[in-house]
């Protein structure tokens, strides 16, 4: 892929990834406008409820507003706290510049960064992993270990985690979940999308007392040699967290975009 492709995939594949959220409940909804996808997922919890540009703008700093604007005013009719992710590459350099002045003028501040990695192949791992049994997320106790996961390692309520990945419903789109067993207690996560010529890994995560021991890596591995070899695709992508980010560039991922998260106050 060139450049410009790998950040289009990034995108894609994000975006996708997303619309989970909009699925996983009964009341939960993904409204689709020109140039943008809103996702609801039923609750006030704005991690969960985000809007997203679905392709680069092709004007000034008054379109970047006329898209904050219509997001704002389909979440404030709900009542929804909520988060715009922005593609720097989406945008001009001198729009990038004046994005977070026209975010906090419309009363949102910046609540973190979000690396967009692309991989054309992993690099061989430099240690041994350890023994893994890899589960999909299939029936109630897997949702159950999945959601308690979510919940302790990215500090989720343990109410909304179970509402979102704790119902069957939140499981038949295409968000693949899996968990990781360790001598029959399951200690890490991850899922994955198929979308945009890429196979994306999300929701990576290990419970804390059995971090820095290689399970993140054997996930990951396991589950992009399983969904990437039956789709044939090569490439994968993920967003970065810092706390992954050394992880991710030793198995050969490079980052190629950046999203900026805002938040609504």
């Amino acid at each position: 892929m060139t450049p410009e492709q790998q950040i289009q995939a990034v995108a894609a594949n994000l975006l996708e990834a997303l619309r989970f959220f909009g699925e996983a409940r009964r009341d939960a909804e993904i409204q689709d406008l020109p140039g943008l996808s809103l996702i609801f997922c039923g609750l006030n919890y704005a991690a969960f409820n985000a809007a997203l540009m679905a392709q680069p703008i092709d004007g000034d700093s008054r379109e970047l507003k006329r898209l904050i604007d219509a997001s704002a005013s389909k979440f404030e009719a709900k009542g929804l706290r909520w988060t715009y992710w922005l593609c720097d590459d989406f945008l001009s350099t001198p729009l990038r510049l004046e994005a977070p002045r026209i975010f906090s003028e419309r009363g949102m501040r910046h609540l973190t960064d979000a690396p967009g990695m692309y991989a054309d192949r992993l690099r061989p791992s430099k240690r041994a992993l350890p023994a893994l049994e890899i589960r999909p997320v299939s029936d109630e106790p897997t949702r159950a270990a999945f959601a308690d996961i979510m919940s302790t390692a990215f500090e989720i309520p343990h109410s909304v985690s179970t509402a979102i990945y704790g119902g069957s419903r939140a499981w038949l789109g295409s968000f693949r979940g899996y968990v990781g067993y360790s001598n029959g207690k399951p200690v890490t996560t991850a899922a994955a999308v198929t979308a945009g010529g890429a196979v994306g890994l999300y929701s990576v995560a290990t419970v804390p007392q059995h971090r820095r021991r290689g399970f993140a890596e054997a996930i990951m591995r396991q589950v992009i040699d399983q969904v990437a070899g039956s789709a044939g695709i090569e490439h994968t992508v993920l967003q970065a967290t810092s706390s992954g980010m050394s992880l991710y560039e030793a198995m050969g991922y490079k980052t190629v975009t950046q999203f900026e998260v805002y938040i609504s106050d």
